[in-house]
């Protein structure tokens, strides 16, 4: 079966970046697939027919996680520990855009908002897309441990396979996580989230 992903440029300077500063030395856990067709682009109608809500700066994660196989912890870096993944610095998006500017007029527009912010000192405003209640508690450390590569994509989808990440799982939902962890056989008790 043929699946379809879209790239943008820079493929070589991010290929050698990324090959460098992997965590641990270690590839990706998810490879991408073998049989990919590849596009170069999204039209600003096909944007606007994408699932999620819309962010301030259109990141594709299809391009950063899919195509260039960077690890979802090269940006978010404190998800293995902490309770919060983190989101990543503005820093660590200016160590490749500082040289890749893009190659289509969407994802030059695009990294052009990323500059601009790095210049004018400003953090991005992201939409944040998975929420929890203020009574429940997800450790994502404790869950990267226990489940490893494959956790990110157990609650958030196959995330390097969309241009713009949206909710798959009703994480924010109660049954979704006790269902999970009865498939498991792990804690069941209620302190284990709420404390």
């Amino acid at each position: 079966m043929r699946t379809l992903a879209f790239v943008g440029g820079g493929a070589l300077v991010l290929s050698a970046v990324v090959g460098a500063t992997t965590l641990g030395g270690r590839a990706s856990p998810h490879p991408a697939a073998k049989d990919t067709t590849i596009v170069s682009s999204l039209t600003p109608g096909q944007i606007a027919k994408l699932p999620g809500p819309r962010q301030p700066i259109f990141f594709r994660h299809d391009i950063h996680a899919g195509q260039f196989e960077i690890p979802c912890r090269y940006c978010h870096y404190s998800v293995a520990v902490a309770s919060e993944p983190g989101m990543p610095t503005m820093e660590t998006c200016m160590g490749c855009h500082l040289v890749i500017g893009g190659t289509d007029s969407i994802a030059k527009a695009e990294i052009t908002k990323v500059r601009k912010a790095w210049n004018d000192k400003q953090p991005i405003e992201w939409v944040r897309i998975h929420t929890l209640a203020n009574f429940a508690h997800f450790p994502h450390q404790r869950h990267l441990k226990a489940m490893g590569p494959m956790a990110c994509l157990t609650c958030h989808g196959d995330v390097k396979r969309m241009p713009q990440v949206y909710l798959v799982n009703k994480v924010n939902n109660m049954g979704f996580c006790t269902n999970c962890h009865m498939q498991r056989n792990i804690n069941k008790d209620c302190t284990a989230c709420h404390y």
